[in-house]
């Protein structure tokens, strides 16, 4: 008996070397993909800027690779599932395996444990590094004047409206950093007692202070009158800081272990908190998508490869990854917009993925 666990325990372990080298493989050439694909886009729109090179657009690239990843992971951990399965099938090391007495479950168990710790990973270091890279890759880009052009997730500034002792106005930006507190390219319409436009004030930057909007190179439009250029300007205001954190912040751009608090203090502002709490669930939910896409993979590539299906099996997998992200997606734009609990948002996919693929195993293996 302990001969045959020292045994088992050797097949473990080679089927776990041979999967993480292929997912290391797949993972390298997930991250090149993004970058040369991401580089080219904003070096096409961006070649013309002034300020523009080479090296900022590639350490831009650079910085919002983490964030970019978390959206593939799944695919990487389905193809690198697929990959190994098939490749040990090719070999017939499945076979043998099978002919000892092995069940799928078992030569499984790597694949299972070694998905379910970059899972894990995945939510403690990629998620926190992705949020930080996002927010310094968004304040370089406002520094050299790309303003909002370069794609980051949740990074439109919406419109706000502020009353003061000096009247009403509205303010609004083509971007924003540092979670609202810089808005960059603002626009911002004054207006009088009887609700009328006094002013508009253009301005490259402006930055929230202590009781002050703080506005660099502002031009100061008012009816019949020339544009007054003043180099710093600054429009008193009654919003809090924290209150314009939780405005701008979009769900995408915190990390995981600042999501509870960000839930809190949105609710304590009145604010809804939905898109927070489905996307806290999500990435509690992660290590266990990880895993049914592991069951989906073995789902579609454990018929041997001499059946010549080795084509319908790669497309069979492909197309089952495609279609849990699309009912993800689609699921989590309901727990967003509250129509459907988060919790529920969350972990549909992931139960429903991991039913279906137990099911056709279970099937496969016992009848």
């Amino acid at each position: 008996m302990s001969a045959y666990s020292a045994k088992f325990g050797t097949l473990q372990r080679y089927i776990g070397r041979k999967y993480m080298l292929a997912f290391g493989i797949n993972f390298l050439v997930l991250i090149a993909l993004i970058f040369l694909v991401d580089f080219s886009e904003n070096a096409r729109r961006f070649s013309a800027v002034p300020g523009y090179s080479a090296g900022i657009m590639a350490y831009l690239t650079i910085l919002k690779i983490p964030e970019l990843i978390q959206i593939t992971i799944p695919f990487v951990i389905l193809i690198a599932s697929m990959s190994t399965l098939m490749g040990l099938n090719r070999k017939y090391e499945l076979v043998i395996a099978r002919a000892s007495g092995l069940s799928a479950w078992q030569f499984l168990t790597p694949l299972l444990f070694c998905n379910l710790i970059i899972g894990i990973l995945s939510v403690g270091v990629l998620n926190p590094l992705g949020a930080y890279t996002a927010k310094l890759g968004t304040q370089i880009a406002a520094e050299v004047g790309f303003g909002s052009g370069l794609r980051s997730v949740g990074n439109n500034a919406p419109w706000l409206r502020q009353i003061t002792d000096e009247g009403s106005a509205i303010i609004g930006g083509r971007s924003s950093t540092e979670n609202g507190k810089v808005l960059i390219q603002v626009t911002i319409l004054r207006f009088n007692d009887d609700n009328t436009v006094r002013d508009r004030v253009d301005a490259d930057k402006a930055t929230l202070t202590d009781g002050f909007w703080v506005l660099d190179n502002a031009r100061i439009t008012t009816s019949n009158q020339p544009i007054v250029s003043q180099e710093q300007l600054l429009i008193k205001t009654n919003l809090q800081a924290e209150f314009i954190e939780e405005t701008f912040a979009s769900a995408d751009s915190v990390s995981f272990f600042e999501l509870p608090s960000k839930i809190k203090a949105a609710n304590s502002f009145g604010l809804k908190a939905n898109a927070y709490v489905t996307k806290l669930h999500q990435l509690i939910a992660l290590p266990a998508l990880l895993v049914a896409m592991t069951l989906l993979a073995a789902m579609v590539s454990l018929t041997f490869v001499r059946f010549g299906q080795s084509l319908y099996s790669i497309l069979g997998g492909i197309l089952c990854g495609f279609l849990l992200y699309v009912v993800s997606e689609l699921i989590t734009a309901f727990g967003e917009t509250g129509s459907v609990p988060p919790i529920v948002a969350a972990w549909v996919p992931v139960i429903v993925a991991s039913t279906i693929g137990t099911t056709v195993l279970l099937h496969k293996e016992d009848g």
